[in-house]
This record gives C-alpha cells, structure tokens and sequence, in this order.
C-alpha cells in the first residue's frame, strides 16, 4: 500500500517519537485523535518497556489500523492478529509487534486516562 497520503503532516497536531515510533496528536472535542505510527521489527516489550517501567502496555487502543499488521499478547497468553483494513480494540495488559516488512499505521481513538471506561475495555 502506498502511505505517503497516511504520513503527510496533519493540520493541527502535535508531533512527538517515542522508542521510534511516531505519534500525532489532535484534539477533537472531548477526545483525541492520533496516527501512530509503528516501524517495521517494532516490539512494545523491547522499544517502550524500559522507557514506561511497565512490564506490559497498560493503555488500550480504539481504532482503525489504516496499513500493515500487529500481533498482541495479553499477559494471559492470548494473541490477536490485526491487518489493514481492520477495526483494532485492544485492552491495556499487553505486548505488541508489527509484522511483516511494512510499518503500520493505526488511527487511533482516546479519552487520555479516561479511554478504559469510557469505551469498555477491560480483559477478565
């Protein structure tokens, strides 16, 4: 897939890289809408885990995974696999990688802390 129109600037956000991935950020009445964007070979648990302190990704991740493929293994074992297009919901208590030998872009959905309950995602 051609991404060049996915990773134009956006009007309006806030750009930032964090363990090589890129983030933009736009808010949008009471949410926010961000492109992330994840490089090929990717791993949560080897890019963001020391840079968090947490063992897993405690965020969860409403979306539209607009390019690519990612893996996400819950602490309980489970693995969910994503590829574009594709709705993603992933619930915080978890590792993830792109796979394959593209970057995957995922526009993503947020209330900042209130994202879990707002959108009803717990695992258990």
């Amino acid at each position: 897939m051609e991404n060049s129109s996915l990773l134009g600037p956006m009007k309006g956000a806030t750009h930032r890289e964090v363990g090589g991935v890129l983030v933009d950020v736009v808010p949008t009445g009471n949410a926010r809408v961000k492109r992330i964007v994840y490089p090929v070979g990717f791993r949560w648990s080897k890019n963001l885990k020391d840079i968090v302190g947490t063992p897993l990704c405690m965020h969860a991740h409403v979306g539209f995974l607009a390019s690519g493929r990612i893996s996400i293994q819950y602490a309980d074992g489970m693995v969910e696999e994503f590829v574009a297009p594709q709705a993603v919901a992933i619930a915080p208590g978890h590792d993830g990688w792109v796979v394959g030998e593209e970057p995957a872009i995922l526009i993503e959905f947020d209330f900042e802390g209130e994202t879990v309950e707002r959108l009803g995602l717990r695992r258990g």
